[in-house]
């Protein structure tokens, strides 16, 4: 059964934090790579925090398990972002749904 997972991601060894985002080495792919995950309903929501060296996603998936191996799909898995954590959410509030 699905659930929603929190995921933090943070920058990796090959991540240059004086160039821009969409300046880094392989964005293309990894931009690609992120939107097709939205595209199927994996992320529900994600971003970069506030000091652009962290990323937070909400994600729907089976498991711990299942997020570890879908991110490790992402050209910059281990480069440019690494985990730090995913964890359970239980979502009491969603402004999204209608109750």
């Amino acid at each position: 059964m699905a659930m929603y997972l929190v995921t933090l991601r943070r920058s990796g060894p090959r991540w240059d934090p004086a160039r821009p985002v969409e300046e880094q080495l392989d964005w293309s792919a990894h931009a690609a790579f992120m939107d097709g995950l939205v595209a199927s309903g994996f992320v529900v929501l994600g971003g970069p925090l506030a000091d652009e060296r962290r990323v937070a996603l909400a994600v729907e998936a089976e498991s711990e398990g299942a997020v570890r191996a879908t991110l490790a799909r992402d050209p910059w898995s281990g480069s440019h972002l690494e985990i730090d954590s995913v964890e359970p959410w239980t979502v009491r509030l969603d402004g999204r749904r209608p109750a």
